[in-house]
């Protein structure tokens, strides 16, 4: 599917996730057939020249290892997947060389020029600069020309190839090539981790281990943070995972799923699917006087031992371990340490909060050893570990395969273990995007994965991660990658996005992009809604955009007239904005879901069980016209009638299937026009002259999922009234801290004050460029962090949560798509393949 919104004037894509090359003609000139390369000569050191490739598989089958090895090094393992699957080339080959290229068909990586940031005042930036000419000195040249890798195979990306300059004449690399060498490298990946995984179970495992049907002791899951706390490397971090998840399922009583319930919760730090809504967070001043309580410290001691630390946990791990005591406590287990972590979120009401204090004090009276720190951390909201839930997603997949082999009592081959885990991986993650709820999907994984498909499937009541679009360049762009293919416009309204359900006892729920459910919010379109539906549909899962309706004016308001609205307690009498509800898919009928239809029957189903209420429900406006003059007059059209823009959707073929949690496109962007970002505000700099007594700048993060940690991105002082700068201190005020907290990443930024990352601003900025100040995507383009220039607040995103912000691989792909337009200015990049892009 594609967007076009005004404010970037990009169009957005949406279809099956998948490169294009699969559903598009590659071009002309790109082979179509792939080669194998040998995978130790793609591994090859840094300057290294590359060998001739092989086009036999077995040139692939010799360079992974297949004996049984268990004593495989972590450094091993993630070499395997953080070595780019391409071969870094001279600028200049010889002419040896190029007959060696010219017989292989390899072809020299385009160069990156990086574009110097103007807001980077810190010394830092003369002393990188100085970094980088000698760095390039050294090789000959005096330039500021860097190279960058294209792939990175630990996020399961693939880069997009790159002409190089017209005089050279040289082609891109073959895409399907490339992916073909990552396929290989995964298995060895898969291969090797699973094996390690095995290895390394009696290492999460306790001293003297736990008996079959025993409750699971909290101490094993607070050591396997600890070691994964210990490793920045992602593959270690799964396999330590899947090590702890498969001794959990082994010493399970039968037809226990509960063990392994809560131990995925704590994993992940909830209590329940989101949409339940139980949430922790338990303010600092509860957990101080816990601690205190708990340990016989005084609150002045604590507090400075957190000022000192930075880190709640920390403390009260220290704290605890240096209490003396007369008798070992009980120990603690994961089915009373989650059920402790309920009840605390569950309480509510008069004295509460000494309920709270209460129930933690006894957790903490049980807490030995590292248990405290996770305790805490959990408490607070945040494990501070680097683990994401997608990887805890793809750890339950290998652990039940593991398990399953075990069971099965025989050796399986390299190929068969390699393609179960795959198998398994992916049934896993397609099942949880569209049930995401861990309560139905565990007891039937532990029944076995290969009935799960059948045994989840799609719900009403239990929200699916939505399919989300993101912009591409421009009408041209999207006519050249639909040719031939039936695709529709749509109105890209200007609301929030609603996911409405219709269960069984006729109970309709309404739900936000992040599984929030906010049918309290409106009871209005609760209300009205049976007016829309026809008899004939008993059941549904629709996909809307709620939109801010003027009744009085007979029109469409912006999105800042619905976030007026409260969000509880809302009274059908007191509401003043009225929403009008836009369908634009149809997922579930009936009993049936409908997300393997195509999009041009899904519609057609809609609109044969619904009809449109003026002013209450419509279809989502489209026109399936297929000129660039006609797409250009529509989108015309939808900024007049108050929309964004124009979303691009395939009506045919698995292109057009809805695929929850998936992007279908990466973003191009339009030379010298900006995009907008969803960024958290982290800190504040002291206005002054009209802006005294309020901040006048503010200093922005985006948020990385998988370090989970907010890394600085910009100071932003512009796009604010008088008006919204005192409204923004009014907000911000409360979430004042004393030091910035442990989880953010903060570079060379020096704010005045520091905040607690709550609040989600979204900001427009016109160019991106490195920065030796700020930590955005540091390390995914090279050394230095990226940062926005010329950034401007554009609204509050009321919609999203901090851990909802702008990601930095996302940010590393404006700024690479930003250098390749720039150094491409006007050409057009043949075989323009698309990884993928998504929850996973």
């Amino acid at each position: 599917m594609f967007s076009l919104r005004r404010v970037s004037r990009a169009f957005l894509y949406m279809g099956r996730q998948q490169t294009l090359g699969k559903f598009f003609e590659m071009p002309k000139g790109i082979k179509s057939t792939p080669q194998q390369a040998n995978l130790n000569e793609l591994w090859g050191g840094k300057g290294k020249k590359p060998k001739a490739r092989h086009t036999s598989t077995e040139a692939t089958s010799a360079s992974i290892d297949t004996d049984n090895d268990l004593s495989m090094k972590e450094e091993d393992i993630d070499a395997l997947r953080e070595k780019p699957a391409s071969i870094r080339l001279s600028p200049k080959p010889s002419p040896t060389h190029t007959d060696q290229l010219a017989a292989t068909n390899i072809r020299p990586r385009k160069k990156r020029r990086i574009v110097e940031s103007d807001d980077e005042e810190d010394n830092g930036a003369s002393n990188s600069a100085q970094s980088l000419e000698n760095k390039h000195a050294k090789n000959g040249k005096k330039s500021k020309i860097v190279q960058v890798p294209e792939d990175d195979i630990q996020e399961g990306l693939q880069a997009c190839p790159e002409t190089s300059d017209v005089e050279d004449g040289k082609e891109e690399l073959d895409i399907d090539e490339e992916e073909e060498v990552e396929k290989g490298e995964d298995k060895a990946v898969a291969f090797k981790s699973a094996e390690w995984a095995v290895s390394r179970v009696d290492e999460v495992d306790i001293e003297g281990g736990w008996k079959d049907g025993e409750p699971v002791p909290y101490a094993a899951l607070a050591k396997t943070f600890s070691l994964i706390e210990a490793t920045t490397k992602r593959i270690e971090k799964t396999t330590l995972l899947t090590s702890l998840l498969l001794l959990v399922i082994r010493r399970s009583a039968p037809g226990d799923y509960r063990s392994l319930l809560q131990t995925v919760y704590l994993c992940i730090n909830r209590l329940s699917p989101d949409y339940v809504g139980i949430e922790l967070g338990i303010g600092e001043s509860i957990l101080v006087k816990a601690i205190g309580e708990s340990t016989g410290r005084s609150l002045s001691v604590i507090k400075a031992d957190l000022k000192k630390e930075g880190d709640l946990g920390l403390v009260a791990m220290n704290s605890k371990n240096s209490q003396k005591t007369i008798f070992k406590p009980k120990r603690l287990t994961v089915a009373y340490t989650f059920a402790s972590l309920r009840e605390i979120a569950l309480s509510s009401g008069h004295s509460s909060q000494s309920k709270k204090v209460s129930i933690i004090t006894k957790l903490l009276a049980a807490c030995q050893g590292h248990e405290a720190k996770y305790v805490v951390r959990s408490l607070e909201g945040k494990l501070r570990i680097g683990n994401a839930e997608r990887s805890v997603v793809v750890a339950l997949a290998h652990a039940a395969v593991l398990h399953e082999k075990e069971k099965a009592g025989k050796k399986w081959s390299q190929e068969k273990l390699v393609a179960r885990l795959e198998e398994g991986s992916n049934i896993l993650k397609s099942v949880y995007s569209e049930l995401p709820s861990y309560d139905l999907v565990i007891p039937a994984l532990l029944e076995g994965l290969g009935s799960l498909r059948d045994k989840c499937k799609l719900l009403p009541g239990v929200p699916l991660k939505p399919m989300l679009a993101k912009p591409t360049k421009a009408i041209g762009e999207v006519l050249d990658r639909c040719e031939g293919k039936k695709f529709t416009c749509e109105y890209k309204y200007d609301g929030e996005r609603a996911q409405v359900h219709k269960l069984e006892d006729g109970t309709v729920a309404v739900f936000s992009r992040n599984s929030e459910d906010m049918s309290k919010k409106y009871p209005d379109l609760i209300e009205q809604l049976p007016h829309c539906v026809k008899d004939t549909a008993r059941t549904f899962v629709i996909d809307t955009e709620a939109v801010a309706f003027d009744v009085k004016e007979d029109k469409l308001m912006p999105f800042q007239e619905l976030s007026k609205r409260k969000r509880k307690d809302v009274k059908i009498e007191d509401i003043q904005i009225r929403v009008c509800l836009f369908a634009f898919d149809l997922l579930y009928l009936n009993g049936e879901p409908l997300l393997q239809k195509p999009l041009s029957e899904r519609r057609q189903i809609l609109r044969e069980h619904f009809q449109p209420v003026h002013g209450e429900f419509d279809y989502a406006k489209s026109s399936d016209g297929e000129t660039s003059e006609a797409i250009q007059t529509f989108l015309e059209e939808s900024v007049k009638d108050g929309c964004e823009g124009l979303m691009i959707k395939m009506l045919e073929s698995e292109a057009s299937h809805y695929e929850p949690s998936r992007r279908s496109l990466k973003k191009d962007y339009l030379a010298g026009v900006g995009d907008s970002l969803d960024l958290v505000v982290v800190g504040g700099y002291y206005g002054k002259g009209k802006r005294t007594n309020v901040y006048g700048a503010f200093l922005l993060a985006c948020y990385d999922s998988d370090s989970e940690e907010y890394q600085t991105i910009c100071k932003i002082g512009t796009g604010f009234s008088e008006e919204a700068l005192q409204a923004h201190y009014t907000t911000l005020k409360p979430l004042e801290l004393t030091k910035p907290r442990g989880d953010i990443k903060i570079g060379g930024a020096k704010p005045d004050v520091w905040f607690e990352p709550k609040v989600v601003w979204e900001v427009l900025t016109a160019d991106l460029s490195m920065s030796p100040i700020y930590t955005a995507a540091q390390g995914l383009v090279e050394d230095r962090g990226i940062s926005l220039r010329f950034p401007r607040f554009i609204r509050i995103r009321d919609d999203k949560g901090a851990d909802d912000a702008t990601g930095p691989e996302q940010i590393a792909e404006m700024y690479e798509r930003q250098s390749l337009a720039q150094t491409k200015s006007g050409k057009k990049n043949r075989g323009g393949g698309d990884a993928e892009d998504d929850f996973w």
